[in-house]
């Protein structure tokens, strides 16, 4: 990954977020403009999340969760969903000694278990070999649904209640989140959605209750550094108020 200098990255009047969330849409628009087939755009998307993680770890961002493959996206034509596997396999064999350099750890959330078992392989060998890197995570949202997350969380609260191990009374919103995938990962405080659509898509449905989202009509495979750092400006802007009063309010 190219160095940058520090002063392109510079945090002045910005907020980063410490956690930030991803929709990567807009492959398909991105390639049918070009007249390319969608193989290509998620090429492209892919080449850009290489890039994504480069800015985000200059800019000091935590945690970066990518939506990567839904639940739902078992529908599409199963030529696309071939190229996607193959895709997902070689991102990671291709870029993970830079994403060594660069001190990110892997990690993956979402329905791993019903994933093929080569793609399961991929998940646990990249967590395991990035284990030690300290300065981001990168969260990718792989078979991942938002309802199936909370669903999965609240089969196994009732599982419990079941055996005898907890009572009804013991089912509370930290109970909850405690079953989630990835429950020592913040919620996002900042979700980002290039390409315009103006919806959340079952993303990270339970985690997102406070976060703020910021839309780009840029489709993914563009989006860089000035949609971040925009990004990053009007989120500075914001006021989180978390359901109470602001400062000037109080």
């Amino acid at each position: 990954m190219a160095k940058d200098s520090k002063d392109k990255f510079s945090t002045e009047g910005l907020k980063v977020p410490e956690s930030l969330g991803v929709i990567m849409d807009g492959n398909g628009r991105w390639a049918k403009k070009r007249l390319l087939p969608r193989s290509a755009g998620h090429r492209a998307g892919a080449e850009n999340l290489k890039e994504l993680c480069r800015n985000c770890g200059r800019y000091g961002v935590k945690y970066l969760t990518v939506y990567a493959f839904s639940t739902e996206n078992w529908s599409r034509p199963q030529s696309e969903v071939d190229q996607l596997m193959k895709l997902f396999v070689e991102f990671f064999e291709k870029y993970d000694p830079e994403l060594e350099e660069e001190g990110i750890r892997v990690r993956f959330t979402g329905d791993i278990d019903a994933l093929p078992e080569n793609i399961r392989k991929v998940c646990r060998e990249g967590e395991e070999r990035s284990a030690g890197r300290q300065k981001m995570q990168l969260i990718v949202a792989f078979n991942y649904g938002g309802r199936r997350e909370i669903t999965q969380a609240a089969q196994s609260l009732a599982r419990d209640v079941a055996e005898g191990k907890i009572s009804v009374e013991d089912i509370t919103e930290d109970s909850l989140s405690s079953r989630m995938y990835l429950p020592d990962v913040p919620d996002p405080d900042l979700i980002i959605r290039p390409s315009g659509e103006m919806r959340i898509s079952n993303f990270l449905l339970w985690e997102c209750a406070y976060s703020e989202f910021w839309v780009s009509d840029t489709l993914w495979p563009d989006f860089g550094y000035d949609e971040l750092t925009s990004a990053f400006r009007d989120y500075a802007k914001r006021d989180r108020r978390f359901g109470g009063l602001s400062k000037k309010e109080g």
